[in-house]
């Protein structure tokens, strides 16, 4: 019967052409276990059943063929918040902590307001305002009710209460309803980009993902059609490409927004667009 010790090893070989080979294998032996990685080196010599490490080769051969480790153990932190996520929602990544950090800068403590969520997902940015905005109103949409389901899931697990989910295309749902301001994670990544055929992004939704030519197809359209759900002086965040940030940034004045801004996330690359609409 093969340990602890000996699976990680193995492990380890079969993903070196990964990065993070240590840490994955480590990652998927401790969800096929149902325990933490910590206690896998507290007790590296434990027999681990015929069960468990069949479920670890299956799992193992899904890794070497860039299916993503969140997929795999069906979560992801975000925020402090442990999310579920399946192939119907996009994977959380770190960057997007940046359009939360800039969207809290934003809100008020104390303030009553109403926040939209365009294309939230697994809930990853509502989920991690509304925790720390407790006074405000979370709205949050997508066009798939498989990720409405999931965010709804992970809402009632966390407690958050001051959160709606409708599925919904964009705004389309949405009747004459205005917001003090608007958040999105919208699909950004150009259509012809080689990692749709090679890369991780592969196994995830290529509509959260597909922004068509230069992907700015759905920025565009937010971006045009927000200001009949913007109240006089609301807000509006978009995380983008790091190309586009000029792109956008002509959109908005196209658009007559003021206070236009660019943030960069944590690797000092444009990531984040925001202005406000006038008062």
């Amino acid at each position: 019967m093969d340990n602890v010790k000996d699976l990680l090893v193995d492990a380890e070989r079969r993903l070196q052409t990964i990065e993070t080979a240590r840490l994955d294998a480590e990652i998927l032996l401790a969800s096929s276990m149902h325990t933490d990685r910590a206690s896998l080196y507290s007790y590296p010599e434990r027999e681990v059943s015929e069960d468990i490490v069949k479920n670890f080769q299956q799992l193992l051969e899904k890794r070497m063929d860039d299916y993503p480790i969140a997929y795999l153990t069906g979560g992801k932190e975000f925020w402090s918040l442990q999310l579920k996520v399946d192939q119907h929602t996009l994977i959380p990544r770190p960057e997007t902590e940046c359009l939360v950090e800039t969207a809290l800068e934003l809100i008020p403590v104390d303030r009553h307001c109403d926040i939209l969520d365009l294309g939230t997902g697994s809930g990853a940015i509502a989920l991690a305002i509304a925790k720390e905005r407790p006074k405000a109103n979370l709205c949050a949409l997508d066009v798939s009710c498989e990720a409405i389901a999931i965010a709804k899931e992970n809402a009632k697990v966390h407690q958050l209460e001051n959160t709606e989910f409708i599925q919904s295309d964009w705004f389309s749902s949405l009747g004459k309803r205005q917001f003090d301001y608007i958040v999105s994670n919208p699909p950004y990544v150009e259509h012809d980009d080689h990692g749709f055929i090679e890369g991780e992004i592969r196994h995830e939704p290529r509509k959260a993902l597909d922004g068509g030519q230069q992907g700015i197809q759905s920025i565009s359209q937010i971006i045009s059609q927000a200001p009949s759900f913007l109240r006089s002086g609301a807000w509006i965040l978009i995380e983008h490409g790091y190309k586009q940030a000029e792109i956008i940034r002509q959109l908005f004045i196209s658009k007559n927004y003021d206070d236009i801004n660019c943030r960069q996330d944590y690797a000092g690359l444009d990531r984040l667009s925001f202005a406000r609409w006038p008062q």
